[in-house]
């Protein structure tokens, strides 16, 4: 047995007080937890693409640049042509490989907060302070407050997700060109939701020369796949590449994200739906009257429940069979808020009748 002292010798305290990200088993349960995609590819397409399969030679290494997946990907997410773009293992590998490149011991990451956790995450892990600015009460963007920390610790990348996670809001457009303008290190965009808003700091990248954006195909209907993309300036990218694992995408990867892009109209029909579910699904919420909806860009709704009762309504939904987040147990501006992605029609009306019997 390993003993604790062992332990506390070795692994650095920071990562020892860190907590893993955790994600619980689903089972049976409708499965509202995780913002993915809930409808499955038609019939047709997953044939053809098990066709595609039998081709790869798995005894070979995968193109190391992935350059088929690149290109397509440029045109499926119109990366401008003055941009360069490196593809990851998801846009986790992402982050990590931005913050590597730039880590130094007293330099400091910067966020808006709540968001995504992997912000702090990583940045811990990479040995770097992280810099939390509280969003206002409505969770949107407190432009004064960013600016202030940005020149007080000058931070060298800010990470802004655009629509944000957990809260679901776009930030204003113009608070992040504040940001962008002020900014002497890096401010990276992050639109993993991108497929759910027609908001986009994308065709702007040639404007400022410490942006850098981020997509993923996780949201669109490939959370399995673990693949991300990141754009910006080839002088950027070119340091950040450096960090990169070798074949960091495998060929079935590759493969399977080349022929889904070529058949994307299916996934930009299904994000169309969601869309619409998403709609009716807010409407429901918003006529719960004990609630507090937030509005949303992304394919999840975030919302408050009566003070108290967030632990007990998460555990009364996953009784009746419906998996949800519940982020009051994070306390903050989150206390007594839980998250339910947009899933099909029947699985949010079983959401909404499951979710009215608890609230009485």
């Amino acid at each position: 047995m390993v003993s604790a002292d062992k332990i506390n010798q070795w692994v650095r305290p920071e990562i020892r007080a860190l907590a893993s990200y955790h994600v619980p088993p689903a089972g049976d349960l409708i499965k509202l937890d995780a913002m993915e995609n809930p409808w499955p590819w038609p019939e047709g397409l997953l044939q053809d693409w098990l066709e595609r399969l039998r081709q790869v030679e798995l005894n070979r290494y995968p193109d190391p640049g992935a350059q088929e997946l690149q290109a397509g990907m440029r045109l499926a997410m119109g990366v401008p042509d003055a941009a360069a773009v490196i593809l990851g293992n998801g846009s986790d590998e992402l982050i990590q490989m931005i913050i590597q490149a730039v880590a130094m011991p007293g330099r400091t990451v910067m966020a808006p907060e709540p968001t995504f956790v992997m912000y702090r995450q990583i940045a811990t892990v990479a040995g770097m302070e992280f810099s939390g600015v509280p969003l206002r009460d409505d969770f949107s963007l407190d432009r004064e407050a960013m600016l202030d920390t940005l020149e007080r610790r000058q931070p060298a990348v800010t990470f802004l997700a655009y629509p944000n996670n957990p809260t679901g809001n776009l930030f204003g457009a113009d608070d992040i060109e504040a940001i962008l303008s002020r900014a002497d290190g890096l401010v990276v965009v992050d639109e993993a939701y991108a497929p759910f808003t027609d908001a986009s700091f994308m065709a702007r990248l040639p404007d400022y020369d410490n942006l850098l954006l981020l997509r993923t195909v996780s949201k669109m209907g490939l959370a399995g796949l673990r693949l991300g993309l990141l754009a910006g300036p080839a002088a950027w990218l070119e340091q950040i590449d450096k960090t990169r694992l070798p074949y960091n995408l495998g060929t079935l990867n590759q493969v399977t994200g080349s022929f889904a892009l070529a058949h994307r109209a299916v996934f930009e029909d299904q994000a169309r739906l969601i869309r619409e579910a998403r709609s009716i699904l807010l409407a429901g919420l918003q006529a719960l009257p004990q609630l507090v909806v937030y509005p949303s860009e992304a394919n999840f709704i975030l919302f408050r429940v009566p003070a108290g009762r967030a632990g007990e309504i998460f555990a009364g939904l996953k009784t009746a069979g419906i998996l949800i987040k519940n982020l009051g147990g994070a306390g903050g501006a989150l206390h007594d808020c839980l998250r339910v992605t947009v899933g099909t029609p029947a699985e949010n009306l079983a959401f909404l009748k499951a979710l009215q019997g608890l609230l009485g």
